[in-house]
């Protein structure tokens, strides 16, 4: 267990996800937890459009949808987006998609976005929010995407690529919070944490 967990979250800790990398950061942290993951057709029901806002839309609805089955857990939702000149960059669905995602993010900014919250139900909780990080991509050439593209690292990520693997050696800079662009902001969760304990 980790010693800087507030009282709240050294017990009946919930992750609602099955991403491989918020697990890994969990364990990593010496978080007890256990892992039940939102279901599928949870994230269809978000309607807010703002793609600043809606990964707090759906960390929110995850959280609540895992509630509902531990009531006296404390569950931990989380979505992570990137946003490349206002618009959301989803997993890509082909090779073709990845190779469009990737050549529009090379040379240039993008902000990842991944929205927190913690919900339990036996006593009402209800935190949220955000955490955004400026991440600066190398300028890349053809044969440098073709090269990613085949490693198959980035086939099931956002925007086609994974800063903690093959993927950091396409990033040239990040403004902000590291373990966001992997998927869990650990600084943003501990706050959250923290104020559930209050």
């Amino acid at each position: 267990m980790n010693p800087l967990l507030p009282e709240s979250a050294q017990h009946n800790l919930v992750l609602a996800s099955r991403s491989p990398r918020r697990i890994d950061i969990l364990r990593g942290l010496n978080f007890d937890f256990e892992v039940l993951p939102a279901e599928d057709h949870v994230e269809g029901g978000a309607t807010n459009n703002d793609p600043f806002e809606r990964p707090v839309e759906c960390a929110r609805l995850k959280a609540q949808d895992v509630a509902r089955r531990r009531p006296e857990g404390l569950v931990i939702g989380a979505d992570t987006v990137v946003i490349l000149d206002g618009h959301m960059m989803e997993k890509p669905g082909d090779e073709d998609e990845a190779r469009r995602f990737l050549s529009s993010l090379a040379g240039r900014v993008h902000d990842v976005v991944t929205g927190l919250a913690l919900r339990k139900l036996s006593t009402d909780l209800d935190l949220s929010a955000k955490e955004t990080t400026r991440v600066h991509f190398c300028e890349l050439d053809d044969d440098d995407i073709q090269r990613y593209i085949e490693s198959g690292e980035g086939r099931d990520k956002a925007a086609s690529y994974a800063v903690q693997g093959l993927g950091s050696a396409l990033v040239r800079s990040i403004e902000g919070c590291f373990y966001n662009v992997v998927g869990l902001p650990v600084s943003l969760l501990f706050d959250l944490l923290k104020k559930a304990d209050s």
